[in-house]
């Protein structure tokens, strides 16, 4: 059996406007990285926290991936621990899965190091456990897409079933990341626990009509269910200048733009050779509002998380 392996875990854009908390997809452009270590005594020890993000916890229970292999050892009643040093390539508070992306990469790396590897819905689960440290409660949107990769719908939560939904040839996602911190549990805070019937009827209209463009190669249909009329326009005060980002992005050639998970990051879907233009025009408007910017170009390609070493 190996004794090290290390992973990378791709960042994430939950709900893609129309799916709250059961619709996610992959960003290769960024991801973190996560390296654990085989140790003799039992228990979770986490070692070092570097890159983008420094300060998290190093106390395993208080810690996504610490978390996750917390349960991960008692579910296997391993009879070794391990130690992790996870290196942050994701935005703290950026909507971009982070919390997400470090637990899937810590059981994706000790998967390797295990005697019998369990399978990838078993390793989502332990993901789920540490996730749940950040936001509050267990969704599996972010998960599912950083663990699979491309587009994944995921149905239930206590005994959760994927599936990989297949994005169009030369779609791209732009992604524009304003310098500002919002907290996944305030962005979930904020939220109505009620929804008027049309706007019920309105948002699964949507979301079946994407579903099935995705599987139809229907850009049009893409674009004409591509809008979130629950969540979206409660969360949008939360992110300065996200109407002029939105109006920029589908102003030069967007096939939908919204909010990625929580915030304040905002994605747009787009065909591949509008994608350069779409990027200036967001990162424009946020400017226009005092915010600069960090910005990525991705494919939605249906790899995620992996061994890298």
């Amino acid at each position: 059996m190996r004794n090290s392996a290390t992973a990378f875990a791709p960042a994430s854009v939950a709900n893609v406007a129309i799916g709250f908390d059961i619709l996610g997809h992959a960003v290769e452009a960024i991801g973190d990285r996560v390296q654990v270590l085989r140790t003799a005594g039992r228990g979770v020890r986490i070692r070092a926290i570097r890159g983008l993000v420094t300060e998290l916890p190093l106390e395993a229970a208080r810690n996504t991936a610490g978390q996750a292999l917390l349960t991960m050892a008692e579910a296997c009643g391993l009879d070794f621990g391990f130690e992790m040093a996870i290196d942050k390539g994701i935005p703290l508070g950026s909507g971009l899965g982070g919390s997400a992306a470090s637990a899937v990469a810590a059981v994706v790396a000790a998967n390797a190091l295990l005697p019998q590897p369990l399978t990838k819905l078993e390793l989502l689960k332990f993901a789920m456990q540490g996730e749940a440290v950040a936001s509050g409660s267990v969704h599996v949107d972010n998960i599912a897409a950083s663990l699979f990769g491309g587009l994944v719908l995921t149905v239930g939560v206590d005994h959760p079933r994927t599936k990989q939904i297949p994005v169009p040839p030369g779609i791209r996602c732009v992604l524009v990341h304003p310098h500002m911190f919002l907290s996944t549990r305030e962005a979930r805070r904020i939220l109505s626990q009620t929804v008027t019937m049309s706007d019920l009827v309105w948002q699964c209209a949507n979301l079946a009509g994407f579903i099935s463009a995705c599987y139809t190669n229907d850009l049009d249909m893409i674009r004409d269910a591509f809008e979130d009329v629950i969540v979206e326009p409660q969360r949008q005060a939360l992110i300065p200048g996200f109407k002029a980002v939105k109006q920029a992005a589908m102003a030069n050639g967007a096939l939908g733009c919204s909010i990625s998970g929580a915030g304040p990051t905002v994605f747009a879907w787009c065909e591949s050779p509008a994608a350069e233009r779409i990027l200036a025009a967001m990162a424009a408007a946020f400017g226009t509002h005092g915010l600069e910017c960090d910005r990525w170009i991705s494919a939605i390609e249906p790899t995620g998380a992996r061994v890298i070493d």
